[in-house]
């Protein structure tokens, strides 16, 4: 059985609380070892802010990193069947040829880090060819007044915002833009028993 997917419970915790949705969203409930749940946990939030405090700048890139190598090493020690690319730099942007579009084509989901007043993290899980479709850890009642972006309440397993593909791959700070191109983060997530072999994709739409 699967779960819906998770808000976070601080201003700071987008970043655990994404990755435990990658895996809620690949994974059934009872497929899924205590131990993943407790690494995630255990290796993030640990960016400080300008005023020292622990946990208060969120979780970075180079937690992200780990916990992605970490998550690679447990499937292989354990049997379970997860595997994690991380991208930086360029390799982060939303086109039909993207190793990003590439992998939710493939079934697979796509965490990133994006701006929404600071740095983010959000889930990837869909896309067609103009819009991606994620879910925003970051609780919301109100519609946004922007271009671009669409509140979605009707799935929640999988995704609460439909955003264009323009928006995301902005290098500007607006709302869900990836940001300059030099500073772009992502993980690509995969159930390794789930995913879909390049020859067998054809097009993945919602």
């Amino acid at each position: 059985m699967k779960n819906p997917l998770n808000y976070q419970t601080t201003e700071y915790d987008c970043g655990p609380t994404t990755m435990m949705n990658a895996i809620s969203y690949l994974f059934k409930r009872e497929e899924i070892p205590p131990d993943v749940i407790k690494h995630i946990v255990l290796y993030s939030l640990d960016a400080y802010n300008d005023k020292g405090e622990f946990g208060k700048n969120g979780t970075s890139g180079m937690a992200m990193m780990f916990i992605s190598n970490w998550l690679n090493q447990f499937g292989k020690a354990k049997k379970f069947p997860i595997f994690c690319e991380f991208l930086t730099g360029r390799d982060v942007y939303i086109s039909q040829n993207s190793k990003i579009v590439a992998g939710l084509q493939q079934g697979g989901a796509v965490m990133v880090r994006l701006m929404y007043g600071c740095w983010h993290y959000v889930l990837l899980t869909g896309a067609d060819d103009k819009n991606i479709y994620l879910f925003d850890p970051y609780y919301r009642k109100k519609k946004f007044d922007i271009e671009g972006v669409d509140m979605l309440t009707d799935s929640p397993m999988k995704m609460n915002r439909r955003v264009s593909y323009d928006r995301l791959n902005s290098e500007q700070k607006g709302v869900y833009a990836l940001g300059p191109k030099d500073v772009r983060e992502a993980v690509i997530l995969f159930n390794q028993s789930t995913q879909k072999t390049a020859g067998k994709t054809i097009e993945y739409f919602i």
